[in-house]
């Protein structure tokens, strides 16, 4: 009688406990993330910018081409690793990021007896500004606030300069590797570097910027 009386009141307790806590959360002004020792289920983005508007990026090397190879890992990289849709025209977005490729080195690692090459690197060089086009900040630089900064810039304040981003692709010729198997690893770096400065971090020391 008493194991019949106590499987009674368990899923009773249970719910009036489940009760409880949602009125308790409620009441708190709950925001449907959880937050525990320092770790947030809250995501890493603003989720009040919806859009991103992705333009071909510039490009100052000689090396004419990879801008637009660059531009499609970055477009793929947002459109799969964050809440952000990217849109095909500016005025229907909430932001724009653009980008310049600064510097394209080619280095040789090994060579063998014959002076072939047999591991060489590629290493990128890019700029980044993502800026906000939404009324009321258009023109504020987003992605120095998500470097360590202190938000928008007063009035009469210098823009931020540009972030610098750096990737780095390798290839082994006895391996089957090539060239193109170097960019396509810089190109993928750096759209994975680039989306994760579009998260918001903590203060701390801001990514390197570019030199005027």
């Amino acid at each position: 009688m008493k194991t019949k009386k106590s499987s009674i009141l368990q899923p009773l307790a249970c719910c009036l406990l489940a009760a409880g806590i949602a009125g308790l959360l409620a009441g708190c002004g709950w925001d449907g993330h959880f937050n525990l020792l320092g770790y947030s289920t809250k995501p890493n983005y603003d989720t009040t910018i919806k859009t991103v508007y992705v333009p071909i990026f510039k490009n100052q090397t000689f090396y004419r081409g990879m801008e637009f190879d660059l531009t499609r890992a970055v477009i793929r990289e947002i459109e799969s690793k964050t809440p952000y849709k990217t849109s095909s025209s500016p005025v229907s977005a909430d932001s724009e990021l653009l980008g310049k490729i600064k510097s394209v080195v080619k280095s040789v690692i090994n060579q063998n007896q014959l002076g072939e090459v047999r591991q060489a690197q590629l290493v990128m060089t890019v700029e980044i500004v993502w800026r906000d086009l939404r009324p009321g900040h258009v023109g504020e630089i987003l992605s120095a606030q998500r470097q360590g900064g202190t938000g928008p810039p007063k009035p009469g304040d210098p823009p931020p300069p540009p972030v610098l981003v750096t990737s780095m692709g390798q290839f082994e010729t006895e391996l089957g590797g090539s060239l193109s198997t170097a960019q396509q690893q810089a190109f993928n770096t750096m759209a994975v570097q680039i989306i994760s400065m579009m998260e918001i971090w903590p203060s701390g020391p801001p990514m390197p910027a570019a030199s005027p």
